[in-house]
């Protein structure tokens, strides 16, 4: 199971909103490169990076800075927010993201993530499913789909879709301990998903907890406020997480 560090970019500073609303946000760093960098010499090998301007309204504000990142460092990228199309994938594909994170569009537009999976492949399509009471949230998490999670979950995996990023809202920066009979429940029903779990994760225990009560199923574990607050230590989780492996 692999800790991703998370990084979400706000008007190119790497900021955290509280159960995603625009209007609580906490800056901590204007120079989000510099903390990627951290991230990656202690152990991290896969980032997780949301562009909130650009899930909110479709458009980016922050490529300078997704560029700046890939050039100051050489760990694998995954990227979400508003990539609503081929063209979006297609850039940041040539800016060296590794894997594209469709959320609103796959809701929306579900052909867009056909195409993806033909371009790119099932490993570098990832669908970010974000849910609140039972249902998908959409642009930003601020719109109600109307489509319950297990319904959308069926049809991309139906698709071909495999990498899952599953966000329980309500956990969201809470710093509570995530929703982990909702992942080991999702797992059971899809075996050979590669599921990352996404919201409050607040320490190594989480970590632990998580992968002990999948059975080391999961595929990672997004964390991001518990690291910025001293809550968790990222080298030290990764150590203990390979050690567990390796038994």
């Amino acid at each position: 199971m692999l800790v991703l560090p998370a990084i979400d970019l706000l008007d190119n500073e790497a900021v955290r909103l509280l159960q995603g609303d625009y209007s609580k946000k906490t800056v901590y760093s204007s120079s989000p490169e510099k903390m990627i960098q951290v991230f990656e010499e202690q152990g991290a090998t896969l980032i997780h990076i949301v562009d909130l301007n650009a899930a909110k309204t479709g458009k980016s504000e922050n490529e300078k800075t997704i560029k700046k990142i890939k050039e100051k460092c050489s760990v694998n990228l995954e990227l979400g927010g508003g990539i609503r199309s081929v063209e979006n994938m297609k850039f940041y594909d040539g800016l060296g993201v590794s894997r594209f994170i469709l959320g609103t569009i796959a809701v929306e537009d579900p052909k867009i993530v056909e195409k993806g999976l033909s371009l790119f492949g099932q490993n570098r399509i990832v669908i970010g499913v974000d849910a609140k009471n039972g249902y998908v949230r959409t642009k930003g998490w601020e719109t109600n789909s109307g489509i319950l999670y297990k319904d959308f979950l069926n049809t991309m995996y139906a698709m071909g879709i495999r990498h899952v990023i599953f966000t329980d809202i309500a956990r969201d920066g809470m710093m509570e301990g995530p929703s982990t009979q909702l992942y080991k429940e999702l797992l059971t029903e899809f075996p050979d998903l590669q599921l990352v779990a996404s919201g409050g994760v607040s320490s190594t225990q989480d970590l632990v907890e998580l992968y002990d009560q999948t059975d080391g199923k999961l595929f990672g574990a997004i964390t991001g406020k518990a690291i910025y607050e001293g809550k968790l230590d990222l080298k030290e989780s990764i150590r203990i997480l390979n050690q567990k492996r390796e038994k």
